[in-house]
């Protein structure tokens, strides 16, 4: 069987991914996937960066705004309606690609990962969501180091969906998540992939876009998008998104806006380090080192030519 052909741009957020994907979709005749575990929540636009209007409809845009906030979401929907999504580009004659920072939804996608059914439990989801609300991530995290040592070590203890899902199987299934998964990597990959990491070759240039642009979504209406969310009571899953969680202390009345701000920063540019450790140790990335100066028209030329060989 011939294998379906994919171009992944992953890279830390605020590297350019989005301008990227949508300038080698103009030169590819392409069509984009999100690998974005929060662009796929509706109502979400200025936290996660969602691409605007103008670009969706000037390139088609897949996995983006298609679930209510309050839907818990995992790795292996994400492969299933990922998959549904090339087959249905490639058939069109149009070329796959994948964008987004969500590691794990790439790796998992590309590599062919098959998911079981095993250790799905809906309604322990629900209670362990609610215990992570309730009591804390780091509750969750430290029971799942007590029953998974590996998972927890691989999992941070701020991916509140990442740990719950490690203890759903634990917990349902009597087996450890680390050994389920090891077992479902363990299959060929259906895909001819090229992956392209964007980074810059001075860290201080990232964290500097980083900080800019937590401003400018603060210009584009941040805190007004998080304070409609807060108020609805839909903070669980809005939570795991960098931008909302921050800003609760303002709404509360338990900090000054400045402070936030800043602090949303801080952790974007933590989010942005954890990226890359994760990235890194992929070794089929072929990276574009970019300077503070490179135009998205030049940047597209290198990664053309990557895709090329």
């Amino acid at each position: 069987m011939e294998k379906q052909r994919v171009i992944a741009v992953v890279g830390p957020t605020a590297s350019g991914k989005t301008a990227l994907g949508i300038a080698l979709a103009k030169r590819l005749n392409g069509e984009i996937i999100s690998a974005d575990s929060m662009q796929i929540y509706q109502g979400m636009d200025i936290a996660t960066a969602k691409p605007t209007a103008e670009e969706m409809q000037e390139i088609p845009h897949h996995l983006i705004g298609i679930l209510p906030r309050n839907q818990a979401f995992s790795a292996a929907e994400y492969v299933t309606l990922a998959r549904e999504k090339i087959s249905e580009i490639t058939a069109r004659g149009k070329l796959p690609i994948l964008v987004g920072g969500t590691g794990l939804y790439v790796d998992s996608l590309l590599s062919g990962m098959q998911f079981s059914q095993e250790g799905n439990d809906a309604q322990l989801r629900e209670t362990l969501c609610a215990r992570a609300q309730s009591e804390g991530k780091e509750a969750l995290h430290a029971q799942l180091a007590a029953l998974d040592p590996e998972a927890a070590q691989s999992i941070h203890p701020n991916n509140v969906v990442r740990v719950v899902r490690a203890l759903e199987v634990c917990l349902s299934s009597g087996r450890r998540f680390s050994e389920l998964k090891a077992e479902n990597a363990a299959h060929p990959s259906p895909y001819d992939a090229v992956r392209i990491g964007l980074d810059y070759a001075e860290r201080a240039v990232l964290y500097d876009r980083i900080d800019r642009r937590v401003l400018r979504m603060v210009e584009q209406g941040l805190v007004e998008e998080a304070y409609a969310v807060w108020k609805t009571g839909e903070m669980q899953t809005a939570a795991n998104a960098i931008g909302y969680k921050e800003l609760i202390p303002f709404f509360e009345n338990q900090a000054a806006l400045p402070d936030c701000i800043a602090r949303i920063q801080q952790e974007t540019r933590r989010y942005a380090k954890r990226q890359l450790t994760w990235f890194r140790r992929n070794h089929q990335i072929s990276w574009l080192i970019l300077s503070e100066n490179d135009e998205v028209e030049e940047i597209s030329e290198k990664a053309e030519k990557m895709i090329a060989k």
